[in-house]
């Protein structure tokens, strides 16, 4: 039980007891999950989602080293891959804790075995908060919410005192048509006064996300914009107090500028909360990276001191099921397999028989609910041939899957990391 209360690492193996769930797509044969299975050599019922562990390694190293360098703490957001096993490896790694989105997220952190949590959002109903209140007082761990109204201190305060706990919040910062948080400086100092006047509850820093803000002077914008907060909590921990003063933020873009506008605090830690790092991608993610890199070479920044970069780790394998026309190909994975909402898979090999065949130019057009078209304008594709895809945007991969591979370089899964979405 990892000295916790309450739920303990057997919740995790009500379904992972050898053998696969009935309806569990992508296992291998016989259905048992140990041993070491082939993909090229058809031992996984296709299509099936898999990492790299090498990738996977190499991704967490990177972030954690990067985070150091910034003298930040790393607390990435879970909700990419909600994988208790990735999670452990990031905490291994010296991750200060971990990121999710709902109190539901945050038993899965707990019982992987995170010590500070952020829900990075207001939490909003009774039950909803009252799942917080149970994890904060069987566990003794930190679990911060965020608060963007008053309404909201009043029903964490309500709850609080009920259940005999002392809940720890962050006031969340917004901007102007973004998403969540206080738009005006007197809003953030009436919550303050009232959370610090609530005898269940205690002030502890200040929540943003800078991934809302865009356009050709985003990074000047969101550097004014963390300014102003660590302004504010700097204020508000003169003003206070504070026991602890925390300011957070960072999504998977723009991270590098985070870090470095939280290097350099005196008295307030900064933590960073990229989510998509440790699996990344070919599309969004890896066009993100791409910025940092030329930032950090206009800044001088860290990123160009560091080895190696990320990588993506996440492949989907499916079979070529139809070629009804030339030209055409008709792949076995869809909307329930993978994401697609910022951009198709790309095809990165081509397996026939178990042996790698050149790759000839394929371009996915649509994808339906299990099915997707590949154009294939100079043909060289035949039923049964295994197609490697990479994807865009992982957490909405990731979600599709009860079970995702884990693969060596000899494309053979060792293991499997469990999801609970």
């Amino acid at each position: 039980m990892d000295g916790k209360k309450g739920m303990c690492e057997s919740d995790f193996q009500t379904e992972n007891t050898g053998t696969f769930p009935v309806g569990t797509k992508g296992v291998p044969i016989g259905r048992q999950q140990h041993g070491c299975f082939s993909l090229k050599d058809e031992h996984v019922s296709l299509p099936c989602a898999v990492v790299r562990q090498g990738a996977i390694e190499s991704n967490v190293q990177w972030m954690q080293s990067f985070a150091q360098h910034h003298h930040v703490k790393l607390c990435p957001h879970g909700k990419t891959t909600m994988s208790p096993d990735l999670f452990k490896q990031q905490l291994e790694q010296g991750a200060w804790g971990l990121t999710v989105a709902t109190p539901a997220q945050a038993e899965v952190a707990v019982m992987a075995g995170a010590n500070n949590i952020i829900i990075a959002n207001q939490v909003v109903g009774k039950v909803n908060m009252q799942m917080v209140a149970t994890l904060i007082q069987q566990h003794q761990i930190m679990v911060y919410a965020c608060v963007d109204s008053l309404s909201n201190v009043q029903s964490w305060q309500a709850i609080a005192s009920q259940e005999q706990v002392s809940i720890p919040l962050f006031i969340e910062l917004g901007v102007p048509d973004g998403r969540c948080g206080c738009r005006d400086v007197d809003d953030v100092l009436e919550l303050a006064a009232a959370i610090e006047a609530a005898p269940n509850l205690s002030l502890r820093g200040i929540e943003v996300y800078e991934g809302v803000i865009s356009g050709e002077s985003a990074e000047q914008d969101i550097r004014q914009f963390l300014r102003r907060a660590i302004s504010l909590l700097e204020t508000l921990k003169s003003t206070y107090g504070l026991q602890e003063a925390i300011v957070s933020g960072a999504g998977s873009a723009w991270y590098d500028v985070v870090a470095e506008e939280f290097s350099q605090l005196d008295g307030i830690t900064g933590v960073i909360r990229p989510g998509c790092y440790a699996v990344h991608d070919t599309g969004i993610y890896e066009a993100a990276q791409s910025q940092v890199q030329a930032r950090a070479i206009t800044n001088q920044g860290i990123a160009c001191d560091l080895s190696g970069d990320l990588v993506s780790s996440l492949e989907v394998w499916a079979y070529v099921v139809s070629v009804p026309e030339e030209g055409k190909a008709v792949v076995g994975v869809g909307k329930r397999d993978v994401a697609f909402d910022a951009g198709l898979p790309t095809v990165e090999r081509l397996i026939r028989e178990g042996e790698e065949q050149p790759l000839p130019a394929l371009t996915a057009t649509k994808v339906m609910d299990q099915h997707m078209f590949v154009e294939a304008p100079n043909g060289g594709l035949k039923v049964g041939d295994i197609l490697v895809m990479s994807t865009s945007h992982p957490c909405l991969t990731f979600d599709k899957w009860r079970f995702i591979g884990v693969i060596d370089e000899q494309d053979c899964v060792t293991h499997w990391m469990q999801t609970y979405f």
